[in-house]
């Protein structure tokens, strides 16, 4: 039990790692590295294997399965948030999350490989991407219209939220046919699976389960070790805070494209962004109203929407299926403005 309050009680695991001598931070922090790696590799095999077994395209079981799993922490912390009354810290979570996955990971993405943009898919899910951040920026414009002092996202918003996740998912699912029956989409290559059904999803939870715990560990761990070596606490906000919980999105992208499979990474991105509002954002609220501080409207959420509007916007430039180095760059740049902007006017981090 004491494992497990480490792992979801943030502030339970740094106060023991703050008994902790430097040098055993540091052997700790490299272990939880070793760790996070072994679990995305694991977790990326297991989905190309499942996608050859069941012949659903890699960038679906990354929209779903994967994204499904690597946000469900970030739902666990915001919804405990919410559940204490730190509303902003939960909305916090859920925007910054989105900021971080489109600009940082899949930016670096693009950069770093030649990324698929599957049209097909991309133009669905995409829209569903851009528009629920968009209707979680008119829900809470709202809120601030009928009450500026004390604008908020009661329960029905979390209400409304839950229930067009349990419409995407299934939507998700009928793309994915509508795809493999599309005579104009290629097909998955006839490649041999390398797993069975049972070994690729256990290679999946398992996997998952690696990169939570290294994830949940090693944040608090190099926080410590950076405060015992003088780094300053606003410099530690904007970089290990700011990353905190998009690590296992970013080692599973890392993977995926070390593997040769950034599709994954990029259903990966589009999934999370869709979760981070419907099921993060949602479940929070529907817990426990959501106050909504004022940097949201002159920082965060234009922030997230020029992100997710360039996204879109690329989806529709790149007609010959691969995005482009120089959007990758854009996106990054958007993000390392984002968390310098924070770090020079202390706005607040949003994630």
């Amino acid at each position: 039990m004491d494992l497990l309050r480490y792992l979801y009680d943030g502030q339970h695991l740094s106060a023991a790692l703050g008994n902790i001598h430097v040098s055993f931070l540091i052997i700790i922090t490299i272990v939880s590295i070793a760790i996070l790696t072994r679990g995305a590799d694991w977790m990326v095999e297991g989905a190309v294997s499942l996608a050859l077994r069941t012949r659903i395209p890699k960038i679906v079981i990354g929209a779903t399965v994967i994204s499904m799993g690597t946000t469900t922490p970030e739902a666990f912390v915001s919804v405990f948030a919410a559940w204490t009354g730190d509303g902003g810290m939960a909305l916090g979570n859920g925007v910054g999350s989105i900021i971080a996955d489109t600009g940082l990971i899949f930016g670096l993405t693009c950069i770093l490989a030649a990324t698929p943009s599957d049209r097909f898919i991309l133009n669905r899910t995409g829209w569903v991407q851009v528009g629920t951040a968009t209707l979680l920026v008119a829900l809470a414009l709202m809120a601030w219209l009928k009450s500026p002092t004390e604008p908020m996202l009661y329960r029905w918003v979390g209400l409304l939220f839950l229930f067009m996740l349990i419409g995407y998912m299934i939507l998700s699912v009928r793309w994915a046919r509508q795809r493999n029956h599309d005579p104009s989409i290629n097909k998955i290559k006839d490649e041999k699976a390398t797993f069975g059904l049972a070994l690729s999803w256990t290679m999946i939870i398992a996997g998952l389960v690696l990169v939570i715990t290294g994830a949940r560990i090693l944040i608090p761990c190099a926080t410590e070790t950076a405060i015992r070596i003088g780094v300053p606490s606003d410099v530690i906000a904007a970089t290990m805070v700011a990353l905190g919980t998009s690590l296992p999105e970013l080692m599973t992208a890392i993977s995926a494209i070390r593997k040769g499979y950034p599709e994954i990474t990029v259903g990966n991105i589009v999934g999370a962004d869709v979760l981070n509002c419907l099921f993060v954002i949602g479940a929070s609220a529907a817990v426990s109203p959501l106050f909504i501080p004022k940097t949201f409207f002159i920082f965060h959420f234009p922030a997230m929407l020029i992100v997710l509007y360039s996204f879109r916007i690329f989806i529709h430039m790149n007609r010959d299926g691969f995005f482009r180095r120089w959007q990758g760059v854009w996106l990054l740049s958007v993000y390392v403005a984002y968390v310098a902007i924070q770090y020079a006017f202390n706005l607040g981090i949003a994630h």
